[in-house]
């Protein structure tokens, strides 16, 4: 991994209120079998890391504002060296187009991205039900 210019500082595990915040967010996107199926996968999957410009890319988001004030929140926190909780990501598949979601941490992406864009995230990631 490369040494970020501006250094992150991480919890091991996602916060345990991740996890609803994921779940509500998703609630939107399919049913909520389908929603329990990938909470059950997040909290069982390991935490792997992936860069912030490659996770904005493979969600087809864009970058918010650093002004915006929940970025703002977590660039603070990365100035005071506060850990951050890792994000939770839903796997996309390119095959259909069908981008990555980011369940949980969508702002936190963003302020790392600010920091430097090739700071490595930790993540867990699940794939939709089948």
């Amino acid at each position: 991994m490369a040494t970020a210019i501006i250094p992150v500082t991480w919890k091991d595990l996602p916060e345990e209120h991740d996890y609803p915040a994921a779940a509500d967010y998703l609630e939107l996107l399919a049913a909520p079998d389908v929603v329990d199926a990938v909470i059950a996968e997040l909290r069982a999957a390991p935490v792997v890391h992936k860069k912030a410009k490659d996770i904005l890319r493979a969600a087809g988001l864009e970058l918010v504002p650093a002004e915006n004030p929940y970025v703002r929140r977590d660039l603070i926190k990365i100035n005071n060296r506060k850990s951050l909780s890792p994000i939770l990501l839903v796997r996309g598949d390119f095959r259909t187009g069908v981008p990555m979601v980011i369940a949980d941490g969508y702002h936190r992406v963003c302020a790392v991205h600010w920091a430097d864009e090739n700071i490595a995230i930790p993540a867990k990631i699940a794939a939709m039900p089948q």
